[in-house]
């Protein structure tokens, strides 16, 4: 039986099932019920913000896929989608996959979803990426010819968990075991450390072509952690190396047989020039990169090409807009920046704020306490 109705429902509507009922997937949400679409959330009940806000929900969490494809089936969805979560791509190929539904294949969720796999296809199709090699607490032993720095992350997460530069043999014993701790396989990957400028590209994809929408650059706290502090849209970068940027991305877009949906690609440029893939999802950027800036620097409604993308839909993206967006996340690392802001800039700039007196360090993205989104004429510098 489906849950009682938690809102006044319309027969023929399309139905959608969205999995994942954190504030990450509540714009997403939004934009359906704004859509006149039929909303079923997914997810486990702690944290699900979701809940009073969907027509349906459904106290199951994302990686049991099984039972939720038996509840799709019963309910009889349209599409289902998910915004800023590698955790929750794997069911949303699963469920596509079994129900014809438009999505990416289960096989190309699994390159998205684990670095070490993601690598491979990268090396197999001459995507310039770092060096890299696997370890587990297990099959652990330090090699005496490691060059360092290097970068150690949890094959499987996300949201910079579990990630830290380890420049000695005992930080990278210690980043190991961390990273093994965060890691639902319990694995790590080791990577050459690129030194550079970071930035995002944010795309979407339609029967394996691929649009650009915008290129992100990005500020990260110092080492060890690089948790990302800043995003800002458009890119700085020149018009030559943004070119070279977006064919890399496609290139590797098209590596892991991303042919549907939004894109997320994680980029660094060396000062020579040298253009490096660090990772790529099969998802929007969170951190408010696919569900604010897109929109807020071009005007094209990234949430609602996703779910129409989801329910066999197709629109090629037209931009009305040429702003900058950004978003400042604030911490003990960042803890003046609102002061300033306040102080520098007017508050019509600022389109959405959530401020905490409580502000921690930042090791991991959740640490953040607070942000602040704004769309000008102009980059905002502090």
């Amino acid at each position: 039986m489906l849950p009682e109705n938690q809102g006044k429902k319309n027969k023929g509507r399309k139905k959608l099932a969205v999995i994942g009922a954190s504030y990450l997937q509540l714009p997403l949400v939004n934009k359906a019920n704004d859509m006149g679409i039929e909303t079923h959330c997914f997810a486990w009940e702690e944290g699900a913000v979701c809940k009073d806000v969907a027509d349906y929900f459904y106290p199951i969490s994302i990686i049991e896929k099984e039972k939720i494809l038996d509840k799709c089936k019963e309910i009889g969805i349209n599409g289902i989608t998910s915004i800023a979560s590698d955790v929750a791509v794997p069911s949303v190929c699963f469920v596509a996959e079994n129900m014809n539904l438009i999505s990416n294949t289960v096989s190309s969720s699994n390159l998205c979803t684990d670095k070490y796999l993601m690598r491979e296809a990268f090396k197999k199709n001459n995507v310039n990426s770092p060096k890299y090699f696997k370890l587990n607490k297990e099959n652990y032993r330090f090699d005496d010819n490691l060059v360092f720095p290097v970068i150690v992350k949890p094959v499987d997460r996300s949201g910079s968990l579990g990630v830290m530069l380890a420049d000695n043999k005992e930080k990278f014993e210690s980043a190991v075991f961390r990273a093994c701790q965060f890691s639902f396989k319990k694995e790590a990957i080791v990577e050459e450390f690129i030194d550079g400028r970071e930035v995002s590209v944010e795309t979407i994809s339609w029967e394996g072509s691929h649009f650009l929408l915008n290129v992100t650059d990005k500020v990260t706290t110092n080492d060890p952690y690089f948790v990302e502090i800043e995003h800002h849209q458009p890119s700085e970068i020149d018009k030559k190396i943004l070119k070279r940027v977006k064919d890399l991305t496609f290139k590797a877009l098209t590596s892991l047989n991303i042919k549907y949906g939004a894109g997320h690609t994680e980029i660094r440029i060396k000062p020579n020039g040298d253009i490096f893939i660090i990772e790529v999802g099969a998802r929007m950027g969170g951190d408010f990169i696919g569900s604010d800036l897109v929109y807020l620097s071009t005007g094209y409604d990234f949430l609602k090409g996703v779910i129409e993308v989801s329910l066999n839909k197709f629109h090629v993206p037209e931009f009305t807009e040429n702003k900058h967006s950004g978003v400042f996340f604030l911490s003990k690392d960042t803890m003046n920046t609102y002061s300033i802001i306040q102080e520098r800039y007017s508050k019509s700039i600022v389109t959405n704020s959530r401020i905490n007196d409580n502000l921690n360090y930042a090791t991991c993205s959740a640490d953040r306490s607070g942000y602040l989104i704004y769309q000008s004429d102009k980059r905002i510098v502090i």
